[in-house]
């Protein structure tokens, strides 16, 4: 058991203390990954990776959840993320881009790469599809696309084997690549 998992399960049980042991311990792996999404991003990106981190732990602090694992805490984190630059990307679209779309490369979709905002809001469409068809890969393209993740550290959050990952992971850059070549 993971100190992170050691941890959530204290606060479980309603240590006060764990709490305050949490955030220091995710606090700086989260922020790796956000710098590293957002070091892919369009210069002139108003977001932060520091804000992100806070953005995405504020939001996780203010709803109720009850994490059994590590794979769990990082799944809310991922998908907290996810709608936070959804979210971000969905205002700047409709201020400045008039809703036009753009195609999409689905080769781009190895990790969290490169993306304007109407990519992003493509690739969200397409896997809220995705999500309703298999929530395992639509995760697994979460903690890739929007978090970062490689394959075996996403396989390891997701609790599957790297090799299942991979399987998972092609599958779902083909279902996401037909998906958005459908909406063009």
């Amino acid at each position: 058991m993971t100190n992170v998992t050691q941890i959530l399960a204290s606060i479980e049980q309603g240590d006060p203390q764990a709490a305050e042991e949490l955030l220091p311990l995710v606090y700086q792996e989260l922020r790796q990954l956000a710098a590293a999404k957002m070091a892919r991003e369009n210069p002139g990106h108003t977001l932060q990776p520091t804000a992100l981190v806070h953005e995405a732990w504020i939001r996780l602090s203010r709803e109720e959840h009850e994490w059994q694992n590590r794979k769990h805490f990082f799944s809310a984190a991922a998908e907290a993320m996810r709608r936070i630059l959804v979210e971000q990307a969905r205002r700047k679209q409709r201020a400045k881009r008039g809703g036009g779309e753009r195609p999409v490369d689905i080769h781009s979709l190895d990790l969290a790469t490169e993306s304007d905002d109407d990519t992003l809001l493509r690739v969200n469409e397409a896997l809220e599809g995705l999500a309703q068809e298999d929530p395992i890969k639509a995760e697994l393209v979460k903690l890739r696309y929007f978090v970062g993740l490689r394959i075996p550290d996403a396989a390891e959050a997701l609790g599957i084997s790297p090799t299942t990952a991979k399987r998972h992971w092609n599958y779902a850059r083909a279902w996401l690549a037909d998906a958005l070549s459908e909406g063009k």
